[in-house]
């Protein structure tokens, strides 16, 4: 699968709104397992940018972040 293909894959199922639960986030122990948060948008690097529960607007990185989409 080339890059822009995983991109419009990506951007499919992380559209904007789309809430998301946090099980862990590599590197950033402010923030907690449980947390909620909404996709913002999907940048070009694949990263999903987030606005969290708590304030933060740390981007998840798919494959490296743990997280659940909530129905």
């Amino acid at each position: 699968m080339t890059h822009s293909e995983e991109l419009k894959k990506l951007r499919n199922v992380y559209k904007a709104g789309v809430r998301v639960r946090l099980t862990s986030m590599y590197g950033e122990p402010q923030m907690p397992e449980g947390l909620e948060g909404t996709v913002d948008y999907v940048d070009d690097a694949g990263q999903i940018h987030m606005s969290w529960k708590n304030g933060s607007t740390l981007a998840l990185n798919k494959g490296v972040d743990k997280f659940e989409i909530l129905k």
